[in-house]
């Protein structure tokens, strides 16, 4: 009986399908970022725009000096080059600007958290292969989007667990369009304008499908249902004042996350991975341990934050203390393991598949995944304005 591994099966060995190019490549030294988590798999002939490095070297890109900020102590984690600097302050721009005179998406007293918020550098940091700001710009305000709908129906911008799912619901037709009757079609155009979390998600989608295929659109619809599910499922749990099971926590966590932002990835970089591809148990695995393991990575860094917030909220610490009968330290170091197993796992899941599938978009779609990882965490630990460590160590 074959080894499973802590979180799942082995990848079975890739046999393309119909639609699956495969090409021979020569034996080269692998790509040099890919290689280092894991990844590499064989390079050569037509792997050239694997590379995300901005010059022809082939050392890995030193480590920048640690900026501002501490990672959580025992995390494993990767350190990532300091994002373009010229990027950071065109994309800033750029979204302060949208926000603002495109969308209307905040009041003047909200600038500060916006700004805080620092969307330029994550983005920046998470995309480093985006050929061009207007490619950065694609996911950047895909994330201010995301953001604005939770903050202000589900979280501390007047959001709330009462009637969450209508919200919602009429929220994802800005994304996957109502397809209604003539007389009805106006009230729901209208509509779309009727708040600043309904208009950020048009104008957002609109730039979005434009840059995309059609399969990339509807994957990302696809996601994005996934995450409103999990809003849902943790609204529930505060109407009915329920604290879930570990395992219920992470089941939910694994909707209610990331997802969205990492799995755009080959949009953002200018090229796509195929649909068969993506669509693959392997692939889909490899994104949904992913977005797990960014998501606890946010539960870890907010959790100061959240529990100075009014109200009891949900993460993986919290819920572990209470389930588990731990105390807040105990309980807080031990969802840094989880996240590790996470991490190890997605690694491992990784590099199983591009052993198994070396096919150059499915590669590069690895290595952008990968890439995202680093640079949400990177986010996270920089970002002191939002986010403080608890004492507990």
């Amino acid at each position: 009986m074959p080894d499973t591994g802590p979180l799942g099966p082995p990848v079975p060995k890739w046999r393309p399908g119909p639609s699956t190019t495969t090409s021979v490549l020569p034996a080269e030294p692998p790509d040099p970022v890919l290689r280092s988590r894991g990844l590499g798999g064989p390079t050569g002939l037509g792997t050239a725009s694997l590379s995300l490095a901005r010059t022809p070297d082939p050392a890995l890109p030193a480590p920048a000096p640690p900026a501002e900020g501490k990672a959580v102590p025992g995390l494993y984690h990767h350190a990532v080059p300091e994002p373009d600097a010229v990027r950071v302050e065109e994309v800033s721009r750029r979204i302060k600007r949208w926000a603002e005179d495109e969308v209307q998406l905040y009041p003047e007293d909200w600038e500060g958290q916006f700004d805080g918020f620092s969307v330029g550098r994550y983005m920046v940091g998470c995309h480093p292969d985006a050929p061009t700001v207007d490619h950065l710009m694609i996911a950047t305000r895909l994330m201010v989007a995301e953001n604005a709908v939770d903050d202000c129906y589900c979280e501390d911008h007047g959001g709330s667990p009462v009637g969450l799912g209508g919200r919602l619901l009429l929220a994802h037709t800005a994304l996957d369009p109502l397809h209604t009757t003539p007389e009805y079609a106006p009230e729901w155009e209208t509509s779309l304008g009727s708040d600043p979390p309904r208009r950020a998600y048009r104008s957002a989608m609109d730039y979005f499908v434009r840059a995309a295929t059609p399969s990339q659109a509807d994957r990302f619809r696809h996601d994005m249902a996934r995450l409103h599910m999990g809003y849902l499922a943790e609204a529930a749990w505060t109407e009915t004042d329920h604290v879930p099971e570990v395992w219920e926590y992470l089941a939910m966590r694994q909707f209610n996350n990331f997802r969205p932002c990492p799995t755009i990835t080959d949009t953002v970089g200018g090229y796509e991975l195929p649909a068969d591809l993506q669509a693959r148990p392997e692939t889909q695995r490899v994104i949904a341990l992913a977005g797990n393991a960014t998501t606890i990575v946010n539960d870890l860094y907010s959790y100061t934050k959240e529990l100075a917030s009014p109200g009891r909220h949900l993460n993986l610490p919290v819920v572990i203390a209470e389930r588990e009968r731990l105390s807040e330290r105990d309980a807080y170091l031990k969802a840094v393991e989880i996240h590790n197993d996470l991490m190890h796992a997605f690694e491992a899941a990784a590099a199983d598949l591009a052993a198994a599938c070396p096919l150059p978009a499915l590669l590069r779609f690895l290595k952008g995944v990968a890439t995202w990882v680093d640079g949400n965490h990177d986010w996270h630990r920089t970002n002191t304005y939002r986010y403080s460590l608890p004492d507990f160590w």
